[in-house]
């Protein structure tokens, strides 16, 4: 594999890689509404694409598939500050809206009301579902709490690393996906197909039941057989074999110079796939 470094990478604090599962979730069930406009507006898709989302590095933001509409538009969330955003077309930004001490009712509202003003009915809008996500209280009726700056800004820095490494990964590799943000799992990956019955998934999850940090990820599809030899990682990597089997590198084993952290995240992902 080439070598695709860039200087693109965002310095994330390793040691704070496990305090981030509040965010984490209440992150996710911000993203909803970007995925509501999918399942709002668009032709369902059999791989579910329609509800996914890019990450769009000039607004920090997780964003939506466009909308068409008298003025198409998309739905975000801007990580850094937890806001909802409404974009064009192409990924400017028209509006905002701080999710901070506001509930799911609120902004669903404001919505809509964006909805309104590109032309679209707002009566489809709907945060109506066909997966589950962790639960969390604001899905209850709890304003959002977005008060733990750091917590947010190392996520933001996370789903942009991500984006970029993972992007420069696949640009690397003909036949692989565009790199996206899927809402039901919440990770940002792309597919390599190696041929009809073999691909490789690649990817960043932000944290999950597995591990409460973000963590880099390869996984082989089908998956090897038990016992199988896997071989050496770089970068810090290792085996899991917990229910699945797929190579990790969990954020709180990166180095702590912003230089290195890249360096080990694509020697990683490169041992990896090879």
């Amino acid at each position: 594999m080439p070598d695709v470094r860039g200087p693109y990478w965002v310095s994330v604090r390793p040691d704070l890689a496990a305090t981030l599962p509040d965010a984490r979730l209440q992150l996710h069930h911000a993203a909803q509404f970007a995925t509501a406009a999918g399942i709002s507006y668009l032709a369902a898709e059999p791989d579910d694409s329609h509800t996914n989302l890019e990450w769009i590095a000039s607004a920090r933001a997780l964003v939506s598939n466009v909308v068409p509409a008298r003025s198409a538009f998309r739905v975000g969330v801007r990580v850094t500050d937890l806001s909802l955003i409404i974009t064009d077309g192409a990924g400017a930004v028209r509006a905002s809206y701080p999710l901070h001490g506001r509930s799911i009712a609120e902004a669903t509202a404001w919505v809509r009301t964006q909805v309104v003003a590109a032309g679209a009915d707002p009566t489809r809008y709907t945060l109506k579902r066909h997966f589950e996500i962790p639960p969390h209280a604001v899905a209850s009726g709890a304003d959002f709490d977005a008060s733990d700056a750091p917590a947010f800004a190392q996520l933001s820095a996370w789903f942009g690393n991500g984006a970029a490494v993972l992007g420069a990964v696949a640009a690397a590799n003909p036949g692989a996906s565009a790199v996206r943000c899927w809402p039901h799992h919440f990770d940002i990956g792309s597919l390599l197909q190696l041929d009809a019955s073999r691909s490789i998934g690649f990817g960043l999850e932000p944290g999950d039941h597995y591990y409460e940090e973000p963590y880099f990820y390869v996984s082989l599809s089908p998956a090897p057989a038990a016992g199988t030899d896997l071989g050496a990682l770089a970068g810090g990597g290792s085996w899991h074999t917990r229910d699945w089997i797929g190579a990790v590198l969990p954020g709180s084993r990166l180095a702590a110079a912003s230089a290195e952290q890249e360096r080990q995240a694509h020697a990683f992902l490169e041992s990896a796939i090879g």
